[in-house]
C-alpha cells in the first residue's frame, strides 16, 4: 500500500477505538534533551515543558519497537525522510508525558505485539525479521479486514498510526513532504487577457494602473 499519500489524508484523526490495554512499570532510561522553546510559553509552560523533558516513559526496548512501527508507516522513500528522520519516536515519547490517557493503550499495545510475535515466531517484534514484521503490521493496519482476535492489536495500531500522522505532518520534514508553502506575497496580474474578451469586458485604466498593474 502507499502508506505515505494514504496518511496524508488522515489529517491526524481517530481511526478506531482505543485499546484498555494493561501496562506495568518499566526501567527508565536517559533520552536526549529537546532544546526549550521560548516563543508563545507561559514561564508556568516553559517549567513543565522542562519537567517533562527530563523524565522519561519508554524503556529501550520500547523505543526500539516504536521505531520499527514509525518507520513501517511512514518510511523514507525519495521525496523526503521516514519517521524516525522526523524524530517522531521523541514526539511519541513527549505526547505520553504530556497527555497521560495515551500511556496505557501504548504501553499496552507494545506489550501485546510482543506477545503475538512470540507466540509466532518465537521472538519478539524487534527481534522478527522484516518479513515477519511486516506479516505482523498487516493483520493489525486494516480494520475493516482484521480478524475478531485482532481487534486489541488494531486499536493500539490505529493510535499509533495517528501519533506519527501528527509527529510527521507537523515536522519540518513532513511540511516539506506536504509541500505546503504557507502565506507568501503574491502579485494578482488580473483576470486572463482571454477570459476577458470572451465576455466582452475589459478594465478601465483606473483599475488597471491602481488594482492589476504593479511595479516590478
Amino acid at each position: 500500500m502507499d502508506r505515505r499519500k494514504y496518511l496524508k489524508t488522515l489529517a491526524a484523526g481517530s481511526l478506531g477505538a482505543t485499546a484498555i490495554l494493561q501496562g506495568c512499570e518499566t526501567p527508565k532510561q536517559e533520552v536526549a534533551k529537546a532544546p526549550a522553546f521560548t516563543i508563545d510559553r507561559t514561564p508556568e509552560e516553559l517549567v513543565r515543558e522542562q519537567k517533562l523533558l527530563s523524565e522519561t516513559f519508554f524503556d529501550e526496548h520500547e523505543m526500539k519497537t516504536i521505531r520499527i512501527l514509525v518507520d513501517i508507516i511512514i518510511p523514507k522513500d525519495d521525496v523526503s525522510g521516514s519517521a524516525t528522520d522526523a524524530k517522531v519516536p521523541e514526539f511519541i515519547e513527549f505526547i505520553v508525558k504530556d497527555m497521560p490517557h495515551h500511556q496505557v493503550p501504548l504501553r499496552g499495545g507494545l506489550k501485546w505485539l510482543d506477545i503475538q510475535c512470540l507466540k509466532r515466531y518465537n521472538a519478539d517484534f524487534a527481534s522478527c525479521s522484516a518479513t515477519q514484521q511486516i506479516e505482523m503490521v498487516d493483520e493489525i493496519a486494516f480494520p475493516e479486514k482484521a480478524k475478531p482476535e485482532m481487534q486489541q492489536g488494531v486499536a493500539f495500531f490505529n493510535k499509533l498510526r495517528d501519533l506519527t500522522a501528527t509527529g510527521f505532518f507537523t515536522s519540518e520534514i513532513g511540511i516539506k513532504d506536504l509541500g505546503y508553502a504557507g502565506n507568501k506575497p503574491n502579485q494578482w496580474d488580473g483576470v486572463p487577457q482571454e477570459v476577458l474578451e470572451q465576455y466582452g469586458m475589459k478594465y478601465d485604466e483606473r483599475t488597471l494602473n491602481e488594482s492589476v498593474k504593479f511595479d516590478s
